[in-house]
C-alpha cells in the first residue's frame, strides 16, 4: 500500500521498493562475490539468491520475505570479495536527466534516516567509470537538498549511498560508518611513493589500510620490529617495511633495489623462499611470490605452526576456475596451523584494489 504523504516520484520515473544487500566488487569476480554473499548469508539462516552481471563490478543479495536480512551481521572486513556492503533501499529507473534528484528524493527521505554523509559512486567497470563525471556533479547537487531538508547529522552514524548503474538508474543504500569501508567505492586512493622500486608496494600499503585496524597498526608496525620477505626482488614490499624503520631480510635469488640494501635496514639474501628458515623469531614474514596458492598456504602454515613469525601478510595467486572452493581450501590448511585452539588465529583476507588474479591475507597469532 502506498503511502499517501510520500514524496511523489517525477512521472516518468519508476521505483522499486527493492530490500537486500548490496556489494562492491572486482570486474570478473562477481561470481565469487555473490558465492560468498550467499554462503555467510546461509551460515546466519538467511534465505535468498545472489544476482549479478559478468563484468559490472557489483553483486546484489536479494533474501526472502521470510528471512529478514536485519538477522545477518553486516561488516565489510568480513567479506573477501566484498569491497564494500551496503543495505538497500531501494532502486531508481528512468530517472529525468534534467532532475535526477527529484528521482531520487523520495527515496532518500522515505528511509526517515539522517546521514553524516553522502557517497554518488559508480561500480568500478568500464562503463561506471564513464559515469565518474556525472557522480562528481550530482554528488554535489545531493550534499546541498540533504542539507537544506535538514537530513545532515554530524552525529549520525548511517551513511547515504546511491550506485548510479546508469545514466538514469541508480540503486539507493546505506551503510554504518563503523562497518563499512571508509571510502567511496571501498577503494582507498594511494599514489606511488617515490622511491619505491615497484608498484607492488601499493599492494602491502593498501593491506596495512584494510587488513589491520588504526589500533593494530600502530601497535604491530613499530620501529625496530624484524621481519622477513620472502620473494622479495625488487623490494616493492620490502620497502614499505624499511620506510617503518622495521628491520626486514629479504629473500631472493634475484636482483634487490640497491638503495634499500643501502639503507641499512634491509639484508639481502639469495636463497630459496620455500627454503629459508630464520635463525630466530620475527615480528612479521610478507610473501608475494607467484606460486599455487595452496603450496603458499602450506608455507605459511609451517611458519605460523613453528612460531617463526607472529604475523604474516601473503597473497594467494588464484587459479581461473573454482576460485572459492580454493581460497577455502587455503584457509582450512592455515586454521591446521593453529592446531588445537584455532581461536588463536586472525584471519582476514581481501581482494584488493591493487590485487589482480589474487586475494590479499593476513594471518596472526593471538
Amino acid at each position: 500500500m502506498k503511502d499517501a504523504n510520500a514524496p511523489k516520484l517525477t512521472p516518468h520515473a519508476t521505483e522499486t521498493r527493492a530490500t537486500g544487500l548490496l556489494a562492491y566488487c572486482r570486474p570478473g569476480f562477481e561470481g565469487e562475490c555473490a558465492q560468498e554473499l550467499t554462503a555467510v548469508a546461509a551460515e546466519h539462516g538467511v534465505a535468498g539468491f545472489a544476482r549479478t552481471e559478468r563484468s559490472n563490478a557489483y553483486v546484489e543479495f536479494v533474501h526472502a520475505a521470510t528471512a529478514p536480512i536485519d538477522s545477518m551481521p553486516l561488516d565489510w572486513r568480513d567479506l573477501i570479495f566484498s569491497r564494500q556492503l551496503l543495505r538497500i533501499l531501494g532502486r531508481v529507473e528512468n530517472m529525468a536527466r534534467s532532475d535526477r534528484l527529484a528521482s531520487l528524493m523520495p527515496v532518500i527521505e522515505r528511509s526517515s534516516l539522517r546521514w553524516c554523509d553522502a557517497w554518488i559512486e559508480a561500480p568500478d567497470s568500464d562503463a561506471g567509470r564513464e559515469l565518474a563525471a556525472l557522480c562528481r556533479a550530482l554528488n554535489a547537487a545531493l550534499i546541498t537538498a540533504l542539507k537544506r531538508k535538514r537530513l545532515l547529522d554530524a552525529e549520525s552514524t548511517m551513511r547515504l549511498h546511491v550506485c548510479l548503474t546508469a545514466p538514469d538508474a541508480a540503486i539507493v543504500a546505506c551503510a554504518d560508518v563503523g562497518s563499512s569501508a571508509p571510502w567511496p567505492n571501498g577503494i582507498p586512493r594511494l599514489k606511488f611513493p617515490r622511491g619505491a622500486p615497484s608498484r607492488s608496494t601499493l599492494k602491502l600499503e593498501e593491506a596495512f589500510l584494510v587488513l589491520l585496524d588504526a589500533n593494530e597498526r600502530e601497535k604491530w608496525l613499530k620501529p625496530g620490529m624484524t621481519a622477513v620477505d620472502l620473494g622479495a626482488a625488487p623490494g616493492g614490499w620490502t620497502w614499505q617495511l624499511a620506510r617503518r624503520s622495521i628491520r626486514t631480510i629479504a629473500i631472493d635469488n634475484g636482483p634487490l633495489d640497491a638503495a634499500l640494501i643501502e639503507s641499512g635496514l634491509v639484508d639481502h639474501r639469495r636463497v630459496d623462499g620455500f627454503a629459508f628458515q630464520p635463525q630466530r623469531a620475527v615480528d612479521w614474514m610478507v610473501c608475494d611470490m607467484v606460486e599455487q596458492p595452496r603450496r603458499v598456504a602450506e608455507l605459511v602454515a609451517r611458519w605460523l605452526a613453528r612460531r617463526w613469525c607472529r604475523r604474516a601478510i601473503f597473497n594467494l595467486k588464484l587459479p581461473m576456475k573454482k576460485r572459492y572452493d580454493e581460497v577455502e581450501l587455503c584457509f582450512s590448511i592455515l586454521r591446521e596451523a593453529a592446531g588445537t585452539k584455532p581461536d588463536s588465529l586472525v584471519l582476514r583476507a581481501k581482494q584488493l584494489y591493487h590485487d589482480r588474479e589474487e586475494i590479499t591475507v593476513l594471518a596472526a597469532l593471538g
